[in-house]
């Protein structure tokens, strides 16, 4: 299990992993080694979110999510297998507690006489300010 917060929790048969030869660091094993990891979780069919979080993790994931509703996120940081595993799995348990958090609806206000009448005040200033500056034709 993929712990995310109290009331998430992600089952390992949703995730699927794959090793590719990294890019990042790795010295002589760079070019043998299968150390970078493509984490795979499908997130339209997860049981483990609601609907609202899953239209959240959406917005969020931007180009890691395809049509289909499966989050890719790609770790080739480090030199070592779990460590890139580890680095996938925290960066998408990331991405998702940062969807669980409902955003605070605005609240509209209206502005204020005081603050209405300074606004106010403040552009007729500027405009007595302008229209000093303007040059008139002298009458001679």
């Amino acid at each position: 299990m993929l712990h995310i917060t109290q009331h998430i929790q992600i089952d390992e048969s949703e995730l699927s992993e794959r090793f590719t030869r990294s890019p990042g660091p790795g010295g002589q094993n760079v070019n043998k080694v299968e150390t970078a990891v493509q984490l795979r979780f499908d997130a339209a069919g997860s049981r483990a979110l609601t609907e609202d979080v899953r239209q959240r993790l959406r917005r969020l994931a931007g180009r890691r999510i395809d049509s289909a509703g499966v989050i890719t996120i790609e770790a080739h940081r480090f030199r070592t297998r779990e460590r890139n595993r580890e680095d996938a799995r925290e960066r998408l348990a990331q991405l998702i507690r940062q969807a669980s958090h409902r955003p605070k609806t605005r609240i509209g206000t209206r502005p204020t006489r005081a603050s209405k009448e300074r606004r106010l005040d403040s552009k007729r200033r500027t405009s007595a300010k302008k229209r000093g500056r303007q040059s008139r034709p002298s009458e001679d």
